[in-house]
Order: C-alpha cells, then sequence, then structure tokens
C-alpha cells in the first residue's frame, strides 16, 4: 500500500488563520459581560413572547416608563426623559378625587345658599329710608372691586369648563362645540390670569385699612351677623364676614390660586412636568374653596341683603342702610371722622 502523500506547503497558512480565528473568539467572550441565569430565561421568555406577540416588547416599556433618564439630542430639562410614570397618578387625582369632591362642594353649597333664600328671604331694613344718602365707595374703590369681580368671574366660568368640561360638557354638546368652546375658555384662563393677580394686589392696598379686626368684631361672629335671628349687629365699615373674605378668600386662597396659576402659565421657567402637576392639582382645589367662598359673597352682595348691590353699583347707601348694618362706621361718617374722595365729608345731599 502506498503511503498518503502530504502537501505541506499550505499548512503554515491553514495554521495561521486557525490560530487567528481563536483568539479573536477568545477576545469576544472575554469582553462580553456575563449572561446570569435568570437574564438568560428572561432573554428566552422574551424571544417567545415575540413569536407568540410580534412587537410586545415588555422589556423595552418598562425601561422607558420607569422615569429615569436616557440619551437625547435635545437639551434641556427633562427632555431625555420620554414618558413620566407620574404623570397617571396626576391624572387620576385630577380627574377622581378633585373634580368628583370638589364638583359636588360647590353643589352643596349653591344648594344650600337657595334653599337659605328661599326660607329666610333676603335681609330687609327695620326702618324706613330716609332719603338721604351715604357715600359708602369712592370711584377708584369701585373700579377696583370691579375688576377683580369680572376678572373672578371669567376665571370661573373658563375653570370650570377645563375642569369639568369633558365629563360635563361633552357628552351634551358634541365634539366640535366642546371643542371651540374648551379652546376659548383656555386662552381667556391663560391671558385673564395675570390680570387677576394684578386685581388682587390693588384690593389688597386699597381696602387693608378697614379690614383689621376689632373686638366688636366677636359679637359680629357670634350672632353669626344676624343672619338667622334678622337682629342688627353693629360692625365698622366691613363686618366680621366681610373682613374673613377679604383675608382668608381674597388674600389667601386667591394669592395661591395666582402663584400656581403662574407656574401653569409660563413653562418657560424651566420647571419640570412634576412641579406643573403639583402645581395644576393646588391650582385646582384652591380655586374650588375661593369658588365656595364667592357663591355666598356674591350672594349676600346681590339678593341677601336689599341695598348692598347699589352700595358697589352707585357707591352710595341709604341712611338707614348705614345704621344698620354698619353702624360704627355711620357714626364715624356722622361725627366727621371718615372722608369720602377729595376731602369732602363722606354725607351726601338728600336725594328727592
Amino acid at each position: 500500500m502506498r503511503p498518503t502523500k502530504v502537501d505541506w506547503r499550505g499548512a503554515p497558512l491553514r495554521w495561521l488563520v486557525a490560530t487567528l480565528g481563536t483568539v479573536a473568539a477568545c477576545t469576544v467572550l472575554a469582553q462580553s459581560p456575563a449572561v446570569s441565569p435568570k437574564e438568560g430565561q428572561e432573554a428566552a421568555t422574551q424571544a417567545q413572547q415575540q413569536r407568540t406577540q410580534p412587537l410586545n416588547n415588555a422589556p423595552l416599556w418598562k425601561e422607558i416608563r420607569s422615569g429615569e433618564p436616557q440619551t437625547t439630542s435635545l437639551p434641556g430639562r427633562e427632555t431625555n426623559v420620554l414618558i413620566q410614570p407620574w404623570g397617571q397618578t396626576w391624572r387620576a387625582i385630577r380627574d377622581g378625587r378633585i373634580a368628583v369632591y370638589g364638583g359636588w362642594a360647590l353643589v352643596v353649597v349653591f344648594l344650600a345658599v337657595m334653599v337659605f333664600y328661599m326660607r329666610k328671604g333676603p335681609l330687609q331694613l327695620h326702618a324706613p329710608p330716609t332719603g338721604r344718602r351715604i357715600r359708602r365707595f369712592n370711584a377708584w374703590e369701585r373700579s377696583v372691586h370691579w375688576s377683580t369681580a369680572i376678572s373672578f368671574t371669567i376665571l370661573a366660568c373658563s375653570g370650570l369648563i377645563i375642569l369639568f368640561g369633558k365629563g360635563v360638557l361633552l357628552p351634551l354638546i358634541g365634539y366640535t362645540l366642546f371643542s371651540w368652546l374648551a379652546i376659548i375658555a383656555k386662552n381667556l384662563h391663560n391671558f385673564v390670569g395675570p390680570l387677576f393677580s394684578i386685581c388682587i394686589i390693588l384690593l389688597f392696598l386699597t381696602f387693608i385699612r378697614d379690614n383689621f379686626f376689632r373686638r366688636y368684631d366677636m359679637q359680629w361672629f357670634r350672632h353669626l351677623g344676624g343672619l338667622v335671628t334678622g337682629e342688627d349687629v353693629p360692625s365698622g365699615r366691613f363686618n366680621g364676614g366681610e373682613k374673613m373674605w377679604f383675608w382668608g378668600g381674597v388674600l389667601f386662597l386667591g394669592s395661591i390660586v395666582s402663584a400656581s396659576g403662574y407656574v401653569l402659565d409660563f413653562p418657560n421657567f424651566n420647571q419640570t412636568r412634576e412641579t406643573m402637576q403639583f402645581a395644576n392639582m393646588i391650582h385646582a382645589t384652591a380655586s374650588i374653596m375661593l369658588m365656595m367662598g364667592a357663591i355666598g359673597h356674591i350672594y349676600m352682595g346681590t339678593i341677601g341683603m336689599a341695598g348692598a348691590f347699589d352700595a358697589m353699583r352707585t357707591g352710595y347707601v341709604d341712611e338707614t342702610w348705614a345704621r344698620e348694618h354698619h353702624e360704627y362706621w355711620y357714626n364715624d361718617v356722622k361725627a366727621g371722622k371718615v372722608e369720602g374722595e377729595g376731602g369732602a365729608p363722606a354725607m351726601a345731599q338728600r336725594t328727592v
């Protein structure tokens, strides 16, 4: 049997290729991270899921929804966070607790005021009017008050549409009409909001002098201003209830609503989405509380007390009205301690 002839001329080249391949494979294996059994099982499970449910990449979406910063080419705060999971919590609280409880709170307060009016009616004067009028508010005070009242009314109506529109109005008027209404409400709310904050400052500076609590205000609180008994409780230019509304409603809640509104109105302050979500919940809660107080204030200033609306409409009240509802202020006017616009006494001439 003839021996096999070996071609030794190509052996060195084959040995060289095999050696280089082995070195390359060892390098790749050395640089690749070790895969734990758990990770291997997850990868196998994901591969099986891709075959049964294509495009259902649960690990990818889990990483996206984690809220951890990723890599992005756009500079700025939170631009590298694609999805913020807490936004779903904010939506549930806003559309759930705030909208539901806040909406029913407004309805209950409104119905309570209406029931009180139907049972008690407006507060009437005990003595006949004298025909002599006393100036209660000058032109500047009325302008500041009505500017605040008008801007508040616009914000309240537009805010109610924004908060409750999708649940209440949309099923009634449809998508087309509601979309136009929502756009108008949103723009009015955004542009009138800063004006309202300026009006609050002017209102505070204009009326703060007469809104400090006095000792006789405790008597007004003990008798609830005579709302239940109908008796006349003496007070200064503003009674205890009006002073509570001034400090607690206009100043405290108004400041919270204005500050949180600026956070929402000007996102170019570089605040995060989480900050704006907290500001939105604070803004909605404080606004509902402010509207609840405004219902009582508007009631007493219009149909709840005879002659009260004329005080802010014309600036004058009858002498009997001033004596029965604000006796201490009336005495100061009669004594010449309180002066009207331009340094003239606040007492006016008898009307015919």
